[in-house]
């Protein structure tokens, strides 16, 4: 029988205990390596979703801001009629037109600029900062083999 099916043998302690790691059996080790790198991909899969729940999150916003810049310029086409009856008083009305149009461009170009923006910087949804701490780790691990 081995150390870890007598009843007598010593218990793993937990990963934070303190003790001589010399003094403990390879299946001890072993165990106590497999409880510390479930623990590990438990907390890199939470930081994964994590961090591509964020990343979606502001991608969602950047795309409201977008739709919503829209929504407000048709929302406001009675004013724009309002605008180009009211410059038709001093202006041609091919005029009053061309500058109240000019002027709607302008704003909705800033306005999906922004969104734009926002939702670039929301991509690529990949947990980026995870990936590179599962790479450190991976590169932890090889260092400590060698």
């Amino acid at each position: 029988m081995t150390d870890i099916h007598r009843a007598d043998a010593p218990r793993v302690q937990p990963p934070g205990a303190a003790h001589d790691l010399d003094e403990l059996s390879t299946v001890q080790l072993v165990e106590r390596l497999t409880d510390q790198v479930t623990g590990l991909v438990r907390t890199e899969m939470t930081h994964a979703l994590t961090e591509v729940k964020d990343k979606g999150t502001r991608f969602g916003i950047g795309a409201g801001v977008s739709g919503v810049g829209v929504l407000l310029l048709y929302g406001f086409g009675a004013l724009v009629a309002t605008a180009i009856l009211a410059l038709t008083t001093t202006l041609d009305p091919w005029l009053a037109a061309l500058i109240v149009a000019a002027v709607l461009i302008i704003v909705g170009s800033v306005v999906a600029a922004v969104g734009a923006r926002r939702a670039k910087n929301a991509l690529p949804p990949v947990p980026e900062h995870t990936a590179d701490s599962v790479r450190a780790d991976v590169d932890t691990v090889k260092e400590g083999l060698r």
